[in-house]
């Protein structure tokens, strides 16, 4: 089992910022692709930006110019730097690790419980 912990959300008036953080751990050798989704209320979870390793990042439209992820492979730690928040942004965002290299195998499909980001108008 690979466990995720997010933490560094809260409630930012607009054109603020936050700086999420997500923490994996569980054995892990080496982590390919760290994500950060974002679920607003009554919307469907959307991908806001991933970061494979080695590779470059890819993001959302909606985030482009905005936010920025980042990862430290050493610490098997990833970043979501979110800058110029909009009331749109509110929503909870939820840490994704995938393709997960463990001592005991491959583990996809991992998520954490989520970090509440209030934007303020």
């Amino acid at each position: 089992q690979v466990q995720l912990v997010e933490s560094g959300g809260g409630l930012v008036q607009t054109g603020g910022s936050l700086r999420l953080s997500c923490v994996a751990s569980g054995s892990i050798v080496v982590v390919e692709l760290l994500a950060w989704y974002r679920q607003a209320p009554g919307k469907q979870r959307e991908l806001a930006e991933t970061s494979t390793r080695g590779g470059s990042p890819s993001f959302a439209d909606s985030v482009k110019g905005r936010f920025t992820i980042s990862r430290d492979n050493a610490k098997n730690t990833v970043y979501l730097q979110m800058n110029s928040l909009k009331p749109e942004d509110t929503a909870v965002y939820y840490c994704n690790a995938d393709r997960v290299l463990t001592t005991r195998g491959i583990v996809s499909g991992s998520w954490g419980q989520g970090t509440q980001v209030t934007v303020s108008s």
